[in-house]
């Protein structure tokens, strides 16, 4: 299974905040699309960064409330793991696993087309895996 195959299951549309936006426009859109991150682009097809919920609370805790009004550039994760659609999958729930990370934007010949959530790569290894358990019973049955 590749990246590509989650992609084609869940879509390739992309979320993003310009960096120069400030952190209560990137809240509005984190809770208006139900999303846990957001990646940084100046024109939507270009990965300037990455910006969680974690990353907000983390610098509410260092900065106070004056971050709500900061911008975005200035929380954001600057170099950001990427991944390409033809990447496996395992290896991408590897990278994200071992360095911790829940959210990788999917580029393409140097384009932004999609963002894989750990969330995601766990949906679709379970799909494989009851696809697998299915597969067996009908080779022991049939």
């Amino acid at each position: 299974m590749r990246v590509r195959d989650v992609l084609a299951h869940k879509g390739g549309d992309v979320v993003t905040i310009g960096p120069d936006a400030s952190c209560r426009e990137l809240l509005a859109l984190l809770a208006q699309h139900n999303i846990g991150a957001v990646v940084v682009s100046a024109d939507g097809i270009t990965v300037a960064g990455i910006v969680s919920e974690r990353d907000v609370v983390r610098r509410l805790h260092d900065l106070g409330a004056e971050v709500l009004n900061a911008p975005v550039g200035r929380i954001a994760t600057l170099h950001v793991r990427t991944c390409d659609p033809e990447d496996p999958l395992d290896d991408l729930r590897e990278t994200m696993t071992l360095h911790r990370i829940r959210h990788i934007p999917v580029v393409s010949q140097e384009r932004l087309v999609g963002i894989v959530s750990i969330g995601d790569v766990v949906k679709s290894t379970i799909s494989q895996l009851e696809d697998e358990r299915q597969h067996l019973i009908d080779y022991l049955q049939g």
